[in-house]
């Protein structure tokens, strides 16, 4: 059964290396991921499954000890799903720990091993699962249910941004539409409602570039009868994206 989430955004921005001088803009929202990852560690999983958008279609499993990079954001930074990275739980993934699979894991996951590794996460083990955008709701609530039948207790970490439409300069522009989607995706998020998120409308989030829609749905249907409650820790749009942070427990 599922004991706790943590929803959290992915931005690679979130890393201070890769945002450089921009990173005290994004300080309270790492703060609140870590507030988020210490509900998780309170609810002593069995499991630990990190779900986050992925660029190629359909499902895509990353397991424990598989590697991730910033390389491709212009950062000579290296992460690990698991193990704490480097083994010195401080972070920097400039260790050498062996990896576990060949493909490296998409940004999403690579982020969230990134805050795993600055947590020290030893509370349970990980794997990682990419969803596709495509990927269709259905689907995506059929993926959550199958999660929660690995393990007794299942805590769930879900990356994943809201609209990326709120502003002028923002990556897809100005749509009037996004403002009151994110703010729908917020209440959901918070309140834990699970019947909200499944309804959460799939081509509209494609059109607002919400990257968070697929993820949010696997854990609607990962949480269907757990009676978790929500919290939102943060909720804002500093670069015309949305992120949101909030927990169920």
């Amino acid at each position: 059964m599922l004991v706790a989430a943590a929803v959290c955004p992915c931005p690679p921005l979130l890393v201070p290396d890769v945002a450089a001088g921009a990173a005290p803009e994004l300080a309270a929202a790492r703060a609140a991921c870590t507030d988020a990852l210490g509900v998780l560690a309170a609810a002593r999983p069995d499991r630990l499954v990190v779900v986050g958008p992925a660029e190629q279609s359909g499902r895509g499993a990353h397991p424990e000890g598989t590697r991730g990079s910033f390389r491709g954001f212009g950062v000579d930074l290296a992460v690990r799903l698991g193990g704490n990275g480097d083994g010195d739980g401080d972070g920097d993934g400039r260790g050498d720990s062996g990896a576990a699979s060949e493909r490296e894991l998409p940004p999403s996951l690579a982020v969230a091993a990134w805050l795993l590794e600055r947590t020290g996460w030893s509370d349970a083990p990980i794997e990682g699962l990419g969803v596709g955008e495509p990927l269709e709701a259905d689907r995506c609530i059929q993926t959550g249910r199958d999660i929660i039948a690995q393990a007794d207790r299942v805590a769930l970490l879900v990356m994943g941004d809201a609209s990326a439409c709120r502003t002028l300069k923002a990556p897809g522009y100005l749509d009037e539409r996004a403002a009151p989607f994110d703010a729908e995706v917020a209440r959901a998020l918070g309140a834990a409602d699970v019947a909200a998120v499944k309804a959460l409308d799939a081509e509209l989030a494609y059109e607002l570039k919400a990257s968070g829609r697929a993820p949010w749905q696997v854990l609607a249907g990962a949480a269907e009868g757990a009676g978790l409650g929500g919290e939102l820790l943060y909720e804002d749009a500093p670069y015309g994206v949305g992120y949101v942070v909030a927990t169920w427990s």
